[in-house]
């Protein structure tokens, strides 16, 4: 492999016959890759087919096909069994699959067996509990090898994990817990970063279910009603009989946000889990004996989707405790051995500022991806040179697709900030305002594709991805994902959001909770957010655009009063970057606001 200065890796031969995807190709005598995306999308049959054995994915009852009827959104694998918890503990009893580290630079390995013994706890737990398949329970904590535990566990035992960040204030998660029914919210009772004890326990008591509670401090009082998390745990060492589920049952319920104020709440299938692990064999590479590390929450889908696509490709899933920022992470890295790095754009834009990673060796590193926000061709440039030349595999999906639609390969050479190919199994469609098929515009979805969600939990999906949407030429009604792109030579470049969301330090938010929020000041008579790309490229800025009622403040008043709003009623991670008073806010003859023409002025006023 070669890295350019122009930021672009180029694989050898040996590469791409070493990787997961290679190895096929060579099987399959195919010549080049794109020929093994064709197949994946014109004979999805067979491509599945031979996706679920190679993986492989166990069932107890084979399905009738991969795709059942239903048009646009059709079932995948109908009439198969399953408990996707059958695929995850493939590997010896010895091999360590979950590697923690803590704050005090302590690392902490789990085997196979010990992790299944408290997987297989926490589903004995559960049933102590009274818990049957189908209810659901609330998982709002750090992601912890405890968390990840329960929330295997509850998968184990069908029991539906219904999470959310623990970032979140009181209210909104009292939102998510409402609306996913959950009869028990499992929490801890403060997070720990950087040294700091940040309260947890009364924001998740809002949410006004039982709570389990595991505490980091055991002076911590417990709310009325309130179990130990340690005393709900049995001392048992029999396994657990992974409860048989169809394909298409519930696994989990996560949470996106649209364009309305209340938040998307998108089941996950044991199908679902299916499309984390191919992504993570086909795209991420990852092997048997891969330490892979991705700073995230149980809460966003990129937590679910970590431990199925590691632990079922039967690789080692490393947890750090704290902020990924500073030298301490990357020392932490280095110390893991990590060999897969996930990250957010934002983060390598602080690493190369403020030079924390200089000291540290990250050979060992095999390729990065990145997901959650645009990148920067200049910060990854600089991230690939770091670790001597690697490979950085973009990934752009969501929660309601279950992995990626569009991202990378290291079959192909990779251009620093760019994607290179559709994922495995998906096709896509770039249309330009006019509907019409152009090198730049927004990306739709081609149906039918392996993890695409099928319904809302309290949202109307047909009308959310699909109303209005053009069909092909062919009659297939194409699906809206709302993220802007342009393809060249160079692969696809990810431009933001073409819609009412966007993406905020990795994590979706609509407009609408922000300007909700906004419109709670008495002295706000109007208001629009919008997300502002920084020149290049990179994570994405919030502006407020607002219109000023009776009594408004200074501007900058009013500026450091939208921040501290902004971070107490939705995440202390969302920053606003700046404001602007306007006389009233430009819009449509149909009263929508005109976003674009806000953001190319907030973009030429900076």
């Amino acid at each position: 492999m070669s890295l350019t200065k122009e930021g672009l890796w180029l694989p050898s031969p040996a590469n791409i016959a070493a990787s997961h995807a290679g190895a096929w190709m060579e099987e399959k005598q195919f010549s080049h890759w794109n020929e093994l995306w064709s197949w994946s999308v014109t004979q999805p049959d067979s491509f599945w087919g031979e996706v679920l054995a190679r993986i492989p994915i166990v069932l107890r009852k084979a399905g009738d096909a991969v795709f059942g009827p239903g048009g646009a959104t059709p079932s995948c694998l109908p009439g198969a069994t399953m408990n996707i918890l059958d695929s995850c503990f493939r590997c010896p009893p010895g091999d360590v699959v979950m590697r923690e580290g803590g704050e005090d630079g302590t690392i902490r390995d789990y085997t196979r067996a010990q992790f299944e013994n408290s997987v297989d706890r926490h589903a004995w737990g559960l049933r102590g509990l009274g818990l049957k398949e189908g209810d659901r329970i609330g998982l709002v904590s750090a992601f912890t090898a405890e968390a990840a535990a329960l929330f295997l566990g509850a998968v184990k035992a069908g029991v539906i994990p219904v999470t959310a960040s623990d970032a979140f204030s009181g209210a909104e998660l009292a939102v998510r817990m409402r609306i996913g029914e959950v009869k028990f919210l499992f929490t801890q009772d403060c997070v720990l970063r950087n040294g700091k004890k940040l309260p947890l326990i009364d924001r998740a008591a809002a949410a006004g279910v039982p709570l389990v509670v595991r505490r980091l401090d055991p002076d911590t009082p417990l709310p009325n009603g309130a179990l130990d998390w340690q005393a709900f745990l049995p001392e048992v060492d029999t396994p657990f009989p992974a409860v048989e589920r169809q394909a298409e049952d519930l696994l989990c319920l996560l949470f996106s946000s649209g364009t309305t104020g209340e938040p998307k709440c998108i089941p996950w299938r044991h199908s679902t889990a299916v499309k984390c692990a191919s992504d993570g064999y086909f795209h991420q590479d990852i092997h048997p004996g891969d330490r892979v590390c991705w700073p995230t929450s149980l809460g966003w889908m990129m937590g679910p989707w970590l431990l199925f696509a590691t632990l079922i490709n039967r690789g080692c899933i490393v947890l750090p405790h704290g902020a990924p920022a500073g030298e301490n992470f990357g020392r932490f890295v280095e110390k893991s051995g990590t060999t897969i790095l996930g990250l957010v754009p934002s983060m390598v834009a602080a690493w190369r500022s403020s030079g924390c990673l200089s000291s540290c060796d990250w050979s060992g590193i095999r390729l990065f991806s990145s997901t959650g926000e645009c990148s920067n061709p200049g910060d990854m440039a600089w991230l690939m040179a770091l670790a001597g030349g690697r490979p950085v595999i973009e990934y752009c999906g969501g929660t309601e697709i279950g992995g990626g639609y569009l991202t990378g390969t290291i079959c192909l050479p990779c251009r620093a900030g760019y994607c290179n190919t559709p994922a495995l199994g998906s096709n896509l469609m770039l249309l330009d305002e006019s509907g019409v098929e152009s090198d730049e515009g927004e990306i739709f979805l081609r149906p039918p594709a392996f993890g695409l969600s099928t319904h809302l939990l309290n949202a109307d999906h047909h009308h959310v991805y699909f109303d209005g949407c053009p069909t092909t030429t062919e009659g297939v009604l194409l699906r809206r994902h709302g993220d802007l792109a342009r393809r060249s030579a160079d692969g696809w470049r990810l431009l933001g959001r073409g819609d009412d969301r966007m993406k905020l330090g990795g994590i979706m938010v609509s407009s609408g909770e922000i300007e909700e929020a906004i419109r709670s000041l008495a002295w706000v008579s109007d208001c629009a957010a919008i997300a502002v790309p920084p020149p290049g490229g990179g994570p994405l800025s919030l502006w407020i655009a607002w219109v000023a009622g009776p009594s408004a403040p200074s501007d900058p008043e009013c500026l450091e009063a939208f921040r501290r709003l902004v971070k107490e009623r939705l995440n202390p991670l969302f920053k606003v970057a700046g404001s602007r008073r306007l006389e009233a806010l430009p819009r449509t003859a149909s009263n929508k606001v005109m976003r674009r023409l806000l953001r190319q002025n907030f973009e030429e006023q900076r």
